[in-house]
């Protein structure tokens, strides 16, 4: 734990070529499989720079409530990765540094070699990359209620589930983003497909203007991240 009251773990996992990935859990997660906590991912396309605010901010938000003796309001465990394709953020590419697109190389049961362009490349086989390794190891250990991860493109809540999600509505209530069932578009092997097809947790992608001002980012977003964690706003 760091001073802030947030729990720190450096060295939680790294990169296909070694880098480190951090993590931050709240100081009430025992790391244990009957704990479900909201996991929460910033990063995963590494020139979708806007995810990575939000998850930032949301880590800079949760800072404050704990350092501040105000956790009474967070009404459950979580866990937040804010930028798990480092080496693709720091590159400004959307693949990770071995070239692979992370949010097509989970091992669902529609996962496909095929690619229509090299941005979108699933690599040589599902869970080819540490990364997304990593992920799977935290996810099918801990079993996650919900889990968001953060992107940027054309403004939208995309929900990967069979059932109503009430953190969806409130994202996209408050935002006035649309509420979506899918991005428009197959995604084989991405992340939703994965966790919700195999493992049946579901999945909410935010999708943030991409190329806006990142000062617009928090502000949009803030009421709903503070409903989502079980703040008042």
């Amino acid at each position: 734990m760091n001073n802030s009251g947030v729990c720190f773990h450096p060295h939680w996992a790294t990169s296909s070529i070694g880098t480190n990935i951090p993590l931050y859990f709240s100081p009430d997660f025992a790391w244990t499989p009957n704990e479900k906590p909201l996991l929460l991912i910033g990063g995963v396309h590494g020139d979708e720079p806007e995810g990575v605010t939000l998850a930032q901010k949301t880590l800079a938000w949760l800072t404050e409530i704990y350092s501040s003796g105000q956790q009474s309001k967070i009404i459950s465990p979580w866990i937040l990765i804010p930028c798990i394709n480092v080496d693709g953020f720091n590159l400004n590419q959307r693949v990770n540094a071995r070239g692979v697109d992370l949010n097509r190389n989970f091992p669902s049961r529609d996962w496909s070699a095929k690619s229509k362009q090299h941005r979108y490349f699933p690599g040589q086989h599902s869970s080819s990359e540490a990364e997304t390794r990593a992920l799977i190891k935290l996810i099918t250990r801990q079993s996650p209620r919900l889990i968001i991860h953060c992107h940027s493109w054309n403004p939208g809540i995309i929900v990967t589930s069979n059932v109503s999600i009430k953190e969806a509505e409130v994202l996209a209530h408050e935002t006035g983003y649309p509420l979506q069932n899918d991005i428009g578009y197959p995604t084989p092997g991405s992340l939703g497909q994965w966790a919700w097809l195999e493992q049946k947790i579901p999945v909410i992608c935010i999708e943030e203007q991409e190329h806006i001002d990142q000062s617009l980012v928090w502000p949009r977003f803030e009421r709903a991240i503070m409903q989502v964690f079980g703040a008042a706003a």
